[in-house]
């Protein structure tokens, strides 16, 4: 994991921490497209590398984590597609896989309204997952210039994720909580 990536978590975590204002203009930033949002500026611009254009993936990546954050606060060990998996077990529900399915299949456009949901579903659970990581594989997953080849590999890496937590779970005598 990327030292630029877990120092963005640990600043929306401060942020979470003394200021609930800047939470909610953060949660507030999922309504617009990614960096398009003036008032969440002031606390995401400042991880944007200087030469960066206002399209750059890195950029809206950060905007995107730091909404999705200030939505769902909640850090654990574990990637977006584990988390969601454990909730399919839990909740043993066919359309958990069919919305994992859905946002495996998001362009770069609308993925942030698909992550906005699974989230939300999250929440319902209170069951975290790793933001940096999720920082990482969304700086490359919304970089439209890259070789689509790199995106399939983040998706086939959810997808590995998600239902080897379904396995583990359901061959697991107890699950526990974080």
């Amino acid at each position: 994991m990327s030292d630029f990536a877990q120092d963005f978590v640990a600043h929306l975590v401060q942020l979470r921490k003394g200021n609930s204002g800047a939470m909610a203009v953060l949660r507030r930033s999922l309504s617009f497209s990614p960096g398009a949002y003036p008032p969440a500026y002031p606390f995401v611009e400042r991880f944007v590398p200087s030469k960066r254009h206002p399209q750059d993936a890195r950029r809206l990546a950060l905007y995107v984590v730091a909404g999705l954050f200030a939505l769902h606060p909640v850090s654990a060990d574990r990637s977006l597609s584990s988390s969601l998996g454990e909730l399919m077990q839990r909740r043993e529900s066919a359309s958990i896989e069919k919305r994992f399915i859905a946002l495996l299949g998001a362009d770069p456009e609308t993925l942030p309204v698909y992550l906005r949901q699974v989230i939300t579903l999250l929440a319902a659970d209170d069951l975290g997952l790793d933001y940096a990581r999720l920082l990482n594989d969304l700086s490359f997953y919304l970089n439209t210039w890259l070789d689509p080849e790199h995106r399939d590999r983040i998706r086939q890496r959810w997808a590995r994720d998600f239902y080897r937590a379904l396995t583990q779970d359901a061959h697991s005598p107890t699950t526990t909580q974080e």
